[in-house]
């Protein structure tokens, strides 16, 4: 049995839907689970229909949410049409069903002008619940026996709306009851990806990106053989091909390591995608629906070593450093909990950390708290803030412990002004922060020092 989620690039129209139909029928034989993202742009619809809606602007929220309207019964039909006239009209009922209930939670966010979290989630899963029967009649039109499921039966999280966390042991239980009599009788179950609800039945997401993790969740639950990841990459690169012109695929990569690459700014995957195989030690594979005969790359537990030290470059523009100096911190117990109390408080995520004996120097990527934190924290120290940088993030297999790394990287570099460096928190990755405008040649500058030469079996 194998998981494969389609990401919203390879269902963007019916010729993309046409395709992962395609894909899918010719993995039957491997009783396939197919998890599905809303249709390329319309999660950020759904955001602009939530946000004028706030605004009171209920006539554009509307106008938008027609636009969706054509644009899924367009799909449908063009998928459908008078070959599936029957299914064409189920699935046409149940967009016109989710569609009149968005209208009417605009409606309703319009009139009180507030746009609550839970209601925020409300809105943004309809893109997911609009895409998914789209492509189950697509693969039953194709002689592939689907069923559409809700994800919300299954996928249970806490109340934590826009970014809730999934409760595993009620999703494992709740998963395999609703998915594996599906499976056994040989039926293709087509789920939800991102959204799932509270125990009470509330609709939550689980954040952007989020059909990842719904994908290795469900795997994670069913035993799977593997998960499949199907977008419009060939996999996860030594860098970012739009900075880096030579940049190569890896062909095999540890979960470790993926998860740093897509925390620092890899976006082919989530970066929670990884957690719930490895704790199963189920692979991820990430293939390219454009180009299924692409081998991809491999997320496993633990690949065989590779002759090069780095496997790949990741990185992460739009950061801001916030420093805290104080002599109080000198010989003092305590005092960096207190400084992260303040960022607890904000809910306000930290990247890289350095310190010295009377201060503390932190990257943040998201600086929407950041006026609030700053005033906090001017009550502990003295506060600057530095805009406009950047995280370059270098990643390869026990790379804390092989001499010469850091020599060669920073040679590379060696015109580039460093504001902060971390290594020795992993044995994976050497972190380091420099102006936004130098990113670019930094990068290509890394790649060319430690890519010059690559290893067949790894990279290609």
């Amino acid at each position: 049995m194998i998981v494969m989620k389609f990401g919203g690039t390879s269902l963007q129209d019916a010729a993309a839907i046409t395709q992962a139909a395609t894909i899918v029928a010719a993995k039957q034989d491997r009783a396939p689970a197919v998890v599905v993202s809303a249709m390329a742009g319309v999660t950020d619809a759904l955001i602009r229909i939530s946000l004028l809606s706030r605004e009171r602007r209920f006539e554009d929220a509307a106008s938008i949410i027609e636009e969706l309207r054509q644009r899924h019964l367009k799909t449908a039909r063009e998928l459908l049409g008078e070959a599936a006239r029957q299914s064409f009209s189920e699935i046409t009922q149940a967009i016109e069903h989710d569609l009149k209930e968005l209208e009417g939670l605009a409606r309703s966010v319009a009139t009180l002008g507030e746009l609550t979290p839970r209601t925020q989630d409300a809105i943004v899963s309809f893109g997911e619940r609009l895409s998914s029967p789209i492509v189950a009649g697509a693969l039953n039109a194709r002689g592939v026996a689907a069923q559409l499921v809700d994800s919300r039966a299954f996928l249970i999280t806490d109340d934590r709306f826009t970014n809730a966390t999934p409760d595993f042991p009620q999703i494992e239980a709740r998963t395999r009851e609703t998915l594996l009599p599906i499976l056994e009788a040989r039926v293709v179950p087509v789920a939800q990806g991102f959204i799932g609800s509270t125990t009470e039945g509330v609709t939550t997401t689980i954040g952007r990106g989020g059909s990842d993790y719904s994908a290795a969740l469900i795997g994670a639950a069913l035993g799977a053989e593997t998960i499949e990841i199907w977008t419009d990459v060939d996999g996860l690169m030594t860098a970012d091909p739009r900075v880096v012109k030579n940049a190569l695929r890896i062909r095999v990569i540890s979960f470790a390591e993926a998860s740093e690459l897509s925390y620092f700014g890899a976006k082919v995957l989530h970066p929670s995608t990884v957690l719930p195989a490895v704790e199963r030690g189920i692979p991820v594979n990430i293939y390219n629906t454009r180009n299924p005969d692409c081998e991809g790359t491999q997320i496993v537990a633990s690949p065989r070593p590779s002759d090069n030290v780095i496997k790949s470059i990741a990185f992460k523009r739009g950061v801001t450093i916030v420093n805290v100096a104080s002599t109080r911190m000198l010989m003092a117990h305590g005092f960096l909990r207190t400084i992260f109390e303040v960022f607890d408080r904000h809910h306000t995520s930290v990247d890289v950390v350095t310190t010295s004996e009377v201060s503390v120097s932190m990257t943040l990527d998201n600086a929407d708290q950041l006026e609030a934190i700053a005033r906090d924290l001017s009550g502990i120290g003295d506060v600057s803030v530095e805009r406009g940088k950047a995280i370059v993030c270098v990643v390869g297999d026990n790379l804390k412990f092989k001499s010469g790394v850091a020599s060669r990287l920073f040679h590379a570099i060696k015109d580039t002004n460093v504001n902060m460096i971390s290594q020795g928190a992993s044995e994976i990755n050497l972190t380091f922060v420099i102006d936004d405008s130098d990113c670019e040649q930094a990068v290509r500058a890394l790649h060319d020092e430690f890519f010059s030469e690559a290893e067949a079996n790894t990279f290609a």
